[in-house]
């Protein structure tokens, strides 16, 4: 028989042997903190967004450790009310993957969702972008870290900024001096819409 959470023998598990199971992890010997932006404005959104959180809690070596409030955002650069409005959320991730192997995670699940890459600036089913890994300051063309329009986009620093007040942009500067530069124009939050952290 199927236990309920209405079932007075089950006790939530304290966070003390939550962090132990962390550590115990072996999948995540030394892992790195890695803040990701998803974004989706075709199809079921929200079904998507989700969809897209679980596959990488599912990625071996990563964990999902925070979940953002959905925000819904009008595209960028492109004539308003050409495109769908964004759904957007920002994930904050434990990893041992290297930066170049997260982002080929993030490419793939992008497949999964028949991500299509025909215009920039275009609809899209799904969009997976590393926002920031470790403390990471790289020009490399391949994978530029931090992202490097994240400092100005309010739908990426608002979310991230509910999850992590306290954060930084590396060689940036604070999400909380950010998101105030910015403003938050554009960017709606949507209480009545929620991401589950994964199980």
């Amino acid at each position: 028989m199927n236990k309920t959470h209405s079932d007075p023998t089950v006790q939530p598990v304290p966070a003390s042997v939550t962090e132990q199971v962390d550590a115990a992890d072996i999948t995540l010997s030394n892992p790195k903190r890695a803040v990701l932006s998803l974004g989706s404005n075709l199809g079921n959104r929200l079904e998507t967004l989700q969809g897209a959180i679980d596959a990488l809690e599912d990625t071996p070596g990563v964990r999902v450790k925070a979940v953002s409030p959905v925000y819904e955002t009008e595209p960028w650069g492109v004539d308003p009310g050409s495109q769908p409005s964004y759904f957007n959320a920002v994930v904050v991730l434990k990893t041992t993957l290297p930066p170049a192997s997260l982002l080929e995670r993030a490419h793939a699940v992008e497949e999964a969702f028949h991500r299509v890459r025909d215009e920039r600036w275009g609809a899209r089913t799904i969009d997976v972008d590393i926002v920031a890994y470790a403390d990471i300051v790289s020009d490399d063309p391949v994978l530029t870290l931090p992202h490097p329009r994240a400092h100005e986009r309010a739908f990426v620093l608002a979310p991230w900024h509910d999850v992590e007040p306290e954060a930084h942009l590396p060689g940036v500067g604070a999400i909380a001096d950010l998101l105030g530069g910015v403003g938050r124009e554009g960017v709606l939050p949507r209480a009545d819409l929620e991401l589950r952290l994964p199980e």
